[in-house]
């Protein structure tokens, strides 16, 4: 048996965080439990887990503490509370049937606790600490959390102590607001009016960024921490460059012109997919762009291909005869989706409150509009014109605890 389990609980300094091991005394858990009683280090001493001095619980378990102790207060917050918490909850873990009984004999858990050293209510270490370690024990035996759970949150949470949130495009549709501006003082004005929703992209436009540098990214970030922001770079060359300026300043996009090389176009998404932010292909004045998005291999295929209003291309297929029930005014969305697998498309162009649920109903995940929003003198009720075709954020109905197990 090897199994790993992990659980936070609690609130203020005397939260408790518990990581464990649970396995056989005679496998990699039973060595790993028997070098930490024996190879001490000053201020992490581990020590066996006892209900009450002289009753260890069973099956035998090791605390690890993982802030160093410095005195004797620190020492007693480990030997006392947190201590007799894990037994405790140890032993409820084997009464309650998570760790069969006959087992109990042949295995042994390693718990790493984590204790901070402004902790002062012992009622409240003993009480976190008892419910993580029992929680990690259930989740270790469960398996929990399983891969597909961790696929399905893995772009919808946040860690409290990060103090920001990393926004992925994981539940389009979306609207990304074209800050196509030569004007700082223009645009903190408008991104202050612009409503904070998980709907909305906010777009360094090009004006901005050949003014006043990548830099105007990092300003960007300052007015709104937690939003996601493009930079509209429509790099043509040196794409590796430029793509890394963007991530150094905290850019979650970058737009790539797909009037480039293929070759400088495969350069400069794998610069983004090594700095872990989103490829855009930008497609404005390209001729047959899908048959140039299909002459790139699959693993460097774009995040999101943007699709410019492209009213010649439409009125030369209807002159020629040609199918139109695929099309849109800014191309055939379904075509270009197919030929890029997973990847998102965006659309820009001629875009209204009007016309968002056609596109939407087309296919297009990023709606994107400039100036119907920053053009105008009520910029937070433009957006709200677009944002009525949406559907809600798409976290703003979900408990806080829904990323927790479900209970049968």
């Amino acid at each position: 048996m090897y199994r790993i389990g992990e659980a936070l609980i609690g609130d203020g300094p005397e939260l408790a965080h518990v990581d464990l091991l649970i396995g056989d005394k005679f496998g990699p858990v039973g060595q790993a439990f028997a070098n930490g009683l024996s190879n001490l280090s000053v201020g992490h001493t581990p020590l066996t887990s006892v209900i009450r001095p002289n009753l260890m619980t069973k099956p035998a378990t090791l605390i690890i503490p993982k802030v160093t102790v410095g005195d004797l207060d620190d020492a007693s917050k480990i030997f006392g509370p947190a201590q007799t918490a894990v037994a405790r909850a140890v032993a409820d873990a084997v009464e309650d049937g998570y760790i069969p009984k006959d087992i109990v004999e042949d295995i042994v858990i390693n718990a790493s606790v984590f204790i901070d050293p402004s902790a002062k209510d012992f009622r409240k270490i003993y009480q976190y600490n008892y419910g993580a370690t029992k929680l990690a024990i259930r989740r270790a035996m469960d398996g929990y959390p399983s891969i597909d759970k961790v696929l399905a949150e893995k772009d919808r949470g946040t860690h409290p102590i990060m103090g920001f949130k990393v926004k992925k495009l994981w539940s389009p549709p979306y609207l990304q607001v074209a800050l196509d501006l030569d004007n700082l003082d223009a645009m903190e004005r408008i991104i202050a009016d612009i409503p904070d929703n998980e709907r909305i992209l906010l777009e360094a436009g090009t004006p901005l960024v050949k003014k006043f540098g990548v830099g105007v990214v990092g300003k960007i970030r300052e007015l709104r921490p937690d939003a996601f922001i493009i930079a509209d770079l429509k790099t043509l060359d040196v794409g590796r460059v430029e793509v890394k300026m963007a991530a150094d300043e905290t850019a979650d996009a970058v737009a790539i012109s797909g009037l480039g090389t293929i070759e400088s176009i495969k350069k400069a998404i794998h610069e983004t997919q090594k700095q872990g932010i989103y490829s855009i292909l930008d497609m404005m004045n390209v001729k047959d762009f899908d048959k140039k998005l299909s002459q790139l291999p699959d693993d460097l295929k774009p995040d999101i291909v943007l699709l410019h209003r492209n009213v010649d291309l439409e009125t030369y297929k209807a002159e020629h005869g040609e199918d139109l029930g695929g099309m849109t005014e800014w191309g055939n969305i379904k075509e270009i989706k197919e030929i890029l697998g997973k990847g998102l498309v965006a659309v820009a162009g001629g875009i209204r409150p009007s016309n968002v649920e056609e596109a939407i109903e087309k296919g297009a995940d990023i709606i994107i509009a400039g100036r119907y929003i920053i053009g105008s003198r009520d910029v937070r009720r433009a957006a709200q014109d677009f944002l009525e075709h949406f559907d809600p954020d798409p976290d703003n109905m979900r408990l806080a605890m829904d990323e927790d197990e479900q209970v049968n």
